[in-house]
């Protein structure tokens, strides 16, 4: 039977009130937010803290909009209501893709978005998601309020740069000017529906003109998860693709450099070269997929 060791329970009524409870029970306490994650890692015994704080009340951190050129998500936003977002699928099609994939209808109604990043586990769908189109991460603690880059926001499997006193508040999405054509797209290779991905990639691409009727990559953000990517990016590959014609070759190339470039291990969910090959298929793939979205050859 799995049973939690015994914990206390704090419910917030505000931001300041979630930090203060942070500040006083210190590196014990955890956020409960969905609890998908960190509820069944209590009934193991693999995560025991002596506090929780309880921060679903907090409606105020819920919400999905545009402030100037940023999309803006709320740490407690949950699951379905991004994949719902029809303002979020306009510009991020890539999140779209990504929610669709992510567990069962069940876990995504009460799933958080900022739960899940905070989480940090290294096969996390959306960790990969924002670090391809460079999102910001926005922390308050008791000194104020800091941002922090997605590509540098995950320290190590299931660490983060949020301190135990410090709460993340929101997700910021940049978008780019109309005359920018993007597109974005998330891919997926998992056991079974709605189970962690074996290997997973997404894109988020913008194109040029490079006259004569072809189009070049103006800027490129590529993430992985699963596979052992730094930081959930494939930075040689964004590399190698800046400035280089959308064509097949060039994208199939970036598949396989993106695969030399990953440190996959060997686990319940397939041996490492099985990945590495999924690596290299599924970056292909998706910037294949994110070209075509942008309006450019691939498809």
């Amino acid at each position: 039977m799995q049973v939690p060791a015994h914990v206390e329970y704090e419910k917030a009524t505000s931001v300041q009130h979630a930090l203060a409870l942070l500040a006083r029970y210190g590196p014990e306490a955890k956020i409960l937010a969905g609890g998908h994650s960190l509820i069944p890692m209590m009934k193991l015994r693999l995560a025991q803290p002596e506090v929780l704080v309880d921060i679903n009340g907090l409606t105020d951190l819920c919400y999905i909009g545009r402030a100037g050129d940023e999309l803006r998500i709320g740490t407690l936003t949950r699951h379905a209501q991004l994949l719902d977002s029809q303002l979020a699928g306009e510009h991020f099609q890539i999140m779209h893709d990504a929610e669709r994939v992510i567990a069962d209808p069940i876990v995504r109604n009460w799933g958080t978005v900022g739960g899940s990043l905070c989480q940090a586990d290294p096969s996390e769908d959306l960790s990969a998601a924002f670090a391809a189109v460079r999102g910001t991460m926005v922390i308050q603690g008791p000194g104020g309020t800091r941002e922090v880059s997605a590509r540098a926001f995950h320290t190590g499997p299931y660490e983060t740069v949020v301190g135990p006193s410090e709460l993340l508040t929101e997700i910021r999405l940049p978008i780019r000017p109309e005359r920018q054509r993007g597109g974005s797209a998330y891919l997926k290779v998992a056991r079974r529906a709605g189970d962690w991905p074996v290997g997973a990639a997404g894109a988020a691409v913008w194109l040029a003109d490079a006259g004569g009727g072809k189009q070049s990559i103006a800027d490129v953000g590529i993430g992985l998860t699963a596979v052992g990517a730094a930081h959930f990016v494939a930075a040689e590959a964004e590399d190698f693709l800046t400035g280089r014609p959308a064509d097949e070759e060039t994208l199939a190339r970036a598949g396989q450099i993106a695969a030399e470039h990953c440190r996959p291990v060997t686990d319940q969910r397939g041996p490492a070269d099985y990945k590495r090959h999924l690596v290299r298929e599924l970056t292909t793939r998706v910037l294949r997929a994110a070209v075509a979205r942008a309006g450019g050859p691939a498809s």
